[in-house]
């Protein structure tokens, strides 16, 4: 059995070492001392999870945008490797939405235009290419993105 800490302790801990803070945690609701929890950082770390695997799922869908825009803007320089990534993140994607159903939300026409925002200004900046290149609303359809089956027609071109 742990020794009590204090709140404060606990707070000073979470600031000082999170992984140790959540050991902490864990030991305290395992062992039913629900009185000694960091409640107000425990509440703020929950609620980041969930916004942590959104940011992942959104990270892989602006990354599958990217690469398709270099591909389609940039024939000249297509690589294999491009292809491998586009083909990772929409595995990645899958994993992701089998993992947490609740994220399909994020695969609405809102979600997709707002990571294509920034898919658009990462194309640009990686191929030198104006950001007028690229067209202003999201050209791909979710099936696009995320169908493992569209990668021939990246291996045909």
């Amino acid at each position: 059995m742990t020794a009590k800490l204090s709140p404060i302790d606990l707070a000073e801990l979470y600031e000082r070492d999170i992984v140790l803070w959540s050991e902490r945690m864990i030991e305290l609701l395992r062992q039913g001392r629900f009185d000694e929890l960091d409640l107000e950082n425990l509440i703020d770390e929950v609620g980041d999870l969930g916004k942590r695997e959104r940011d992942r799922l959104i990270s892989s869908i602006r990354l599958i945008m990217h690469h398709l825009l270099k591909w389609e803007y940039q024939p000249e320089k297509r690589s294999r490797s491009w292809v491998k990534t586009i083909q990772r993140e929409r595995v990645n994607v899958q994993d992701y939405l089998e993992e947490t159903p609740s994220l399909v939300r994020i695969t609405s026409p809102e979600w997709i235009e707002k990571a294509y925002k920034t898919a658009r200004r990462h194309a640009s900046i990686e191929t030198d290419l104006p950001l007028k290149t690229f067209p202003e609303k999201c050209p791909y359809s979710w099936l696009k993105i995320s169908d493992y089956g569209f990668s021939a027609d990246l291996e045909d071109n």
